[in-house]
């Protein structure tokens, strides 16, 4: 019996390349930040985006990052033949973002001045309003609630060191990073990503890189309580868990309570079924 040839309705892999993608959890320590998206306290590594976006696309396909900060997302699209849409709240980071796309094309092939890749200052929250293409792929991650302001945030003191470096992402009443009360933030998260349904092609998949998170010596289940919140609107299909071994580890808490070493994340997997659910 001939054996029966592959046929890919999801992207462009080879069938080797996709099995490698379904592991449930991978390794990736992103590589030094450009000088100039360093001000961004928290900006999110090209190469895994590109990861993602090859995936979950086709060529020529549309990505919608509602969140794009200083355009990782958007460069990848472009590096991986995706037009690519990105919604940023703060001004100077969407001007930073628009500088990057515009050297990230001028590094590449010409065929990548054919490709969108466009910043749009605004805020996701009314994404609806801004005459966007149809979506084929949502890939973004969200403010990790309002800790970028939490006054013992380790992984911020070196920041606070240094005037021409940010600490959290603005002073904006509209940026989700300053609500300080939990579910207020997460029903408010969870209404961004629910109004870009009408936006999303039937079918199409959206990944969201989150993180549970430590706060007043407990755990706020931030990646759950989000799967299952935002499971009202989309299916949650899976996840796979982002790992980083190149942290230096600091000793929280040692001889006197467990305090972890959070060097993971979660990257949930929603789905905008069609309605037979095919």
């Amino acid at each position: 019996m001939a054996k029966r040839p592959f046929r890919n309705r999801l992207n462009d892999l080879s069938p080797k390349e996709w099995l490698k993608f379904q592991k449930s959890w991978f390794i990736h320590n992103p590589p030094p930040r450009r000088k100039d998206v360093i001000r961004h306290p928290a900006k999110f590594p090209e190469t895994l985006a590109q990861e993602f976006i090859e995936f979950f696309t086709k060529r020529g396909q549309v990505v919608l990052d509602p969140m794009v900060g200083t355009g990782s997302t958007l460069v990848a699209c472009l590096r991986s033949g995706r037009h690519g849409v990105g919604i940023e709240l703060n001004p100077d980071y969407a001007g930073i973002a628009r500088q990057v796309v515009e050297d990230e094309r001028a590094s590449l092939s010409p065929e990548a001045a054919k490709l969108r890749a466009e910043v749009i200052t605004g805020d996701a929250m009314h994404a609806a309003e801004y005459d966007l293409p149809p979506v084929d792929y949502v890939f973004t991650s969200p403010p990790y609630w309002d800790m970028l302001r939490a006054r013992g945030a380790q992984t911020q003191r070196q920041r606070r060191t240094r005037p021409d470096l940010d600490v959290y992402y603005s002073d904006d009443p509209a940026d989700l990073g300053n609500i300080e009360d939990y579910q207020v933030f997460l029903g408010r998260l969870v209404d961004v990503y629910a109004r870009l349904r009408p936006l999303i092609r039937p079918g199409a998949y959206l990944t969201i890189i989150v993180k549970n998170v430590k706060k007043g010596g407990r755990i706020y289940p931030l990646a759950w309580d989000l799967g299952k919140r935002l499971s009202q609107f989309y299916t949650l299909k899976d996840e796979r868990i982002w790992c980083q071994d190149n942290i230096r580890l600091a000793p929280y808490g040692m001889g006197n309570a467990w305090v972890s070493n959070t060097l993971h994340h979660y990257c949930l997997q929603f789905r905008h079924e069609p309605p037979d659910g095919a």
